[in-house]
């Protein structure tokens, strides 16, 4: 009887250590990673998805984006882009009328947006059609911007391996879908600039002189 009575508590005390150590394991791979990978921006890639996890806090779209900046027309376009300024108003206008739409990946509007859906959808709202492709096709589609026209409003600029797309504002900023802000306004900054794969322009349709 007297060896019988230390088991429970050896039972006892093995179980107990199991559970903690299960515990601690769980804790830290709650706290893994991936590396290299910003979870504020993604691209529009699906396979990209899987390489994050979710933030544990988002910030909102409109906190996180500066003020839409305002567009001189008269300032930002080549004479040997006259043609462009008239849809520059129509493209303002479709971006404008996106901001703030929710990010859902191959979505192409009206409600939400990735990011070559967003760049097709503005273009098209314009008038300056073509077919709707990943940021990967449109790059190889279109002709490289010149450097004058690369900071220029309505250049398409592309990201990451080519996984990502927007439309710059000037050389400020871009406009872009963002997976977790949605459509936005980002600045060139340290984090975009280094990302940049280039630069293309969209053909325009010949106009008709009145």
């Amino acid at each position: 009887m007297v060896l019988i009575k230390p088991f429970p508590r050896v039972l006892l005390t093995t179980l107990a250590l199991v559970i903690w150590s299960t515990s601690v394991f769980s804790q830290t791979r709650a706290r893994v990673i991936a590396p290299d990978v910003d979870p504020n921006e993604i691209s529009c890639a699906p396979d990209d998805l899987a390489l994050i996890s979710t933030p544990n806090e988002v910030k909102p779209a409109w906190d996180a984006r500066p003020t839409k900046p305002a567009i001189d027309i008269s300032s930002k376009f080549p004479s040997a882009n006259a043609n462009f300024i008239k849809f520059q108003p129509l493209l303002l206008g479709a971006i404008d009328e996106r901001l703030g739409a929710p990010y859902s990946w191959g979505a192409t509007g009206p409600n939400a947006f990735d990011c070559s859906g967003f760049v097709w959808s503005i273009f098209h709202s314009a008038g300056i059609d073509f077919e709707r492709a990943s940021a990967r096709t449109l790059f190889a589609r279109f002709a490289p911007a010149t450097l004058e026209e690369q900071y220029k409003f309505g250049t398409l600029v592309f990201f990451s391996g080519l996984s990502h797309v927007g439309v710059v504002a000037d050389e400020h900023g871009f406009y872009h879908a963002s997976r977790h802000h949605g459509v936005i306004y980002s600045p060139f900054d340290e984090y975009w600039l280094k990302r940049i794969d280039g630069f293309r322009r969209v053909p325009l349709p010949t106009l008709v002189a009145d």
